[in-house]
């Protein structure tokens, strides 16, 4: 054994590696506690050796839930989604799906272990050095365990917006996750993505036209407003008289007073003698939508 041979371990796993890695390339325990006591090398658990010191960066936390889980562990939910390219879903702990039945004792803090009965070669990237899950079946697990309906939908919705797959793909991990928690209702979101919406806010729309048998609307149209500026609108329907109805729907982020002024001055803009524009709130989508269902039809629009 020389130095390069732990050195190439360690470098290909962020410095990170197991007492069993090390000693088969005939590091004893009792040159491990050497260079522990020395401070060169740290225990951070039972079975995973730092070969540097220092806070661990999160790419040496991904490292360090794999190899103290062992084998047929791997970088799962939003953590692998995360590593594949998802934006604005950050969560600071790092997920590990391990096989059902290892233990991993206390683990590590910051890293939370999740456990699966399906085999997991069966749904990781071959293309990462890191063991990391593909992203249909991380977020397609995530989603299954996670209590909030509106969260389990949108980062469906996220993943496809931000083309790190497509429904199809997630349609076809459905099946081959059989069974999954919500596999149903997933079906349902994913049918309407398919057909153009792109955010949680939209399916909402799309689910209340179903419910109170009002015209689908159309999405994302290109309109040029008063100022000559190109928008695009979140919903529209043609009314009977020829006019035009805008439905705009504000998130949370539009409550502040910077995004609602702006949100009023877009509203003036794309107002016209033929476009009526009214709006709404993702909280009334979700817990009023009869109220809305009902403005609309006041408003004129079509049944389905």
């Amino acid at each position: 054994m020389t130095r390069e041979d732990w050195k190439r371990l360690a470098d290909l796993q962020a410095g990170l590696a197991t007492r069993a890695q090390l000693s088969a390339l005939g590091i004893d325990r009792w040159a491990v506690r050497h260079r522990i006591r020395s401070d060169r090398w740290v225990e951070l658990t039972p079975k995973v050796i730092g070969t540097t010191t220092g806070p661990l960066s999160r790419e040496q936390l991904m490292w360090l839930g794999v190899l103290h889980a062992g084998d047929g562990a791997m970088v799962g939910g939003l953590t692998a989604a995360e590593l594949q390219g998802l934006r604005n879903w950050h969560r600071d702990d790092i997920t590990i799906v391990i096989p059902h039945g290892v233990d991993v004792g206390s683990g590590h803090p910051g890293v939370e272990y999740v456990r699966t009965r399906r085999p997991t070669k069966d749904l990781r990237r071959t293309s990462s050095n890191l063991p990391t899950c593909r992203i249909e079946p991380a977020v397609l697990g995530f989603a299954a365990r996670e209590q909030s309906t509106r969260t389990a939908e949108g980062v469906l919705a996220a993943v496809v917006q931000q083309r790190l797959t497509s429904p199809e793909n997630l349609l076809e991990w459905i099946d081959r996750m059989s069974p999954l928690r919500g596999a149903t209702r997933f079906r349902r979101v994913l049918v309407d993505i398919a057909g153009g919406a792109q955010s949680v806010a939209e399916i909402d729309v799309r689910r209340l036209c179903r419910s109170f048998g009002l015209a689908l609307p159309t999405r994302q149209m290109r309109r040029r407003d008063a100022s000559g500026r190109w928008r695009f609108t979140d919903c529209e329907w043609r009314l009977r008289d020829g006019r035009i109805l805008v439905l705009e729907v504000d998130g949370s982020f539009h409550m502040d007073v910077a995004h609602w002024e702006d949100d009023l001055a877009r509203q003036r803009a794309l107002t016209s003698p033929n476009r009526i524009v009214v709006r709404c709130t993702a909280r009334e989508l979700r817990d009023e939508p009869e109220r809305i269902a009902h403005d609309l039809m006041l408003l004129g629009v079509p049944a389905a």
